[in-house]
């Protein structure tokens, strides 16, 4: 072998077929202490020479590898495109770049990033490579993360998208039905607290197991929260959905998790919606079966609730839940305000006026939305006291700022500050509350205004719930000065049998009795009743619905101290100038 060069050709080698390549000393020193991997190549696919660092990152020796296949120890996934370079190969001196994996005597394989050429006779391939495993290793590691859920190795909710959206459109060219499930553990939180969030992480981990061997390997199973699973059931009707998810249900029902000397006992709440030529898109889709998960948590837990798009329960759920983001929202960026409504003395000798304080929520272009659309929301999700202590805190403040600005004016007996009473609704939510009592207590710190101006409201139906908490809060109220009644007065069923439990000042008859009172012999007589024994207990009466001028005179005749409605004044934004 000689090595031969002149001004018009690179440096090559000139080698004979049938006998090992020798390197001259100079250049073999640098092929084998060179950190890249080296290795020659006959055009007849077979490897030739390698050095040092490609026996070393292999693992197989000389002998090994000389005279075998180049391609031979590649990565069956690469070999067809190594094949095909090693061809180009022959047939160009070009630099020809590319990757594969290759076999490493123990087994594992080695991503290589490859360049070579062919010498100037096109008679051998010189090629060297480096490796690249850890970056290729890493680069496989976050793409994974991006699709998956770190800790149960499921899909993550952005995947989970990608797969339902994609049944969506293959469901609207009518290809196939799928199904949509929706899991939520009914007791996944006691665990966490008693076990903390290694314990918690653990179950999840074991109930992803367990669920995965119960679904086929085609289907889609993904985390879509703390203790929240979706399944997308590929080619799968309705039917075969709910005996699958009641299967999911019994097992997850019949495991026991162990945790140092606990054991636990859960359950799940499935929701089940169709994928088909009618569902509109991901979004749409999940919320349907969030929907369905969370009647048949309502219903009692550990069941499974199919979605039907004509169930009304479902459809007033689901727009109650969409009210719970809206009105944290709105508490967020104090798009709340107050307005009031007179209620007005049907007596002479009544000279207090009063005033009950409406809440009303502005929505994102501004516009009024009344209390009936997200009240309900609120009561049902637990937000009511949110918003009682922003109603609280919003008047408390407002009435201060009033109070002081009408120190400096001279004033008369029966002035503002003694003769108007405003009325503040609370909630059930809040009168059973410890924690909004003393929060009532250092609001009235906060903003020394008078107490006896201020009257609290509660419905009937808030008192009944918990009598002996409601009747325990009224009296710490009233020893502090305050004032209460109590609201929709006869609506409820034992309204006589806890009304002497409850020292309220005032009792509202409900406005179902009052608006009817001049046609209905029997409305009028109830509406006669409750003022009656309103004034037996020392309670001033309120009539609510007052609709127009013949109702009021009615309910003067009947004795009823103040009226409230329509009839006799709107609700407006709250002023505390008194009209």
């Amino acid at each position: 072998m000689t090595l031969s060069k002149n001004s018009q050709q690179p440096l090559q080698l000139e080698f004979s077929e049938d006998i090992s390549i020798k390197f001259p000393r100079e250049l073999e020193i640098f092929f084998h202490l060179s950190s890249e991997l080296f290795c020659v190549i006959g055009l007849d696919g077979y490897l030739k020479q390698v050095n040092k660092s490609f026996l070393q990152i292999i693992g197989y020796s000389t002998q090994e590898l000389i005279a075998q296949p180049f391609s031979s120890l590649v990565h069956e996934e690469d070999r067809a495109k190594t094949l095909e370079i090693i061809e180009q190969l022959a047939q160009t001196t070009s630099v020809i770049y590319w990757e594969n994996r290759y076999l490493c005597q123990n087994s594992s394989y080695k991503w290589l990033e490859w360049k070579a050429r062919s010498d100037i006779d096109k008679r051998l391939i010189y090629a060297c490579a480096r490796d690249i495993t850890q970056s290729r290793q890493l680069e496989h590691q976050l793409f994974w993360q991006t699709k998956h859920d770190t800790l149960t190795g499921l899909y993550n909710r952005q995947e989970f998208e990608v797969q339902v959206t994609e049944a969506i459109l293959t469901s609207k060219a009518n290809v196939a039905q799928h199904t949509l499930c929706y899991l939520d553990l009914d007791q996944f939180k006691v665990v966490n607290d008693i076990c903390g969030h290694v314990g918690g992480d653990e179950l999840l981990r074991q109930l992803t197991i367990l669920t995965k061997s119960l679904i086929r390997s085609s289907d889609i199973f993904a985390r879509l929260g703390g203790d929240e699973f979706g399944i997308l059931l590929k080619k799968c009707s309705l039917d075969e959905a709910e005996h699958i998810a009641n299967t999911i249900r019994t097992l997850i029902q019949e495991f026991r998790f162990s945790w140092e000397d606990k054991i636990f006992t859960l359950s799940v709440s499935i929701g089940l919606v169709a994928i088909d030529r009618d569902s509109h898109n991901f979004s749409s889709v999940l919320s349907a079966a969030d929907a369905a998960c969370y009647a048949a948590k309502e219903k009692g837990r550990n069941r499974v609730f199919v979605y039907r798009h004509d169930d009304c329960e479902l459809t007033r759920q689901r727009k109650e839940r969409q009210w719970v983001t809206r009105i944290t929202r709105a508490l967020e960026e104090n798009r709340f305000c107050l307005y009031c409504q007179k209620i007005i003395p049907l007596k002479e000798k009544n000279r207090q006026e009063h005033y009950e304080i409406l809440l009303r929520l502005l929505d994102t272009e501004g516009k009024l939305v009344p209390p009936m659309a997200f009240i309900p929301a609120a009561e049902n999700y637990d937000l009511m006291p949110a918003i009682d202590r922003w109603v609280i805190a919003t008047f408390f403040a407002a009435y201060h700022n009033y109070c002081q600005s009408q120190q400096s004016k001279e004033t008369l007996p029966g002035n503002h500050s003694t003769n108007v009473i405003y009325t503040i609704n609370l909630s059930g939510a809040s009168i059973n509350s410890d924690l909004f009592f003393i929060f009532l207590k250092e609001q009235f710190a906060l903003y020394p205004i008078s107490h006896s101006n201020i009257c609290f409201e509660i419905t009937e139906t808030a008192a009944i719930s918990n009598l002996a908490k409601a009747a325990e809060f009224i009296d710490e109220l009233k020893q502090l000065g305050c004032l209460f009644a109590l609201d929709d007065f006869g609506s409820g069923m034992s309204s006589l049998a806890y009304l002497k439990n409850l020292p309220v000042d005032f009792l509202k008859i409900d406005g179902s009795f009052v608006k009817n009172i001049l046609d209905d012999p029997v409305d009028h007589a109830t509406v006669d009743c409750f003022n009656r024994i309103g004034h037996v207990m020392h309670m001033q009466t309120i009539a609510e619905f007052v609709e127009n001028e013949p109702i009021i005179e009615k309910l003067r005749k009947l004795g009823v101290d103040y009226a409230q409605g329509y009839g006799i004044d709107k609700p407006k934004p709250l002023s505390f100038e008194v009209d």
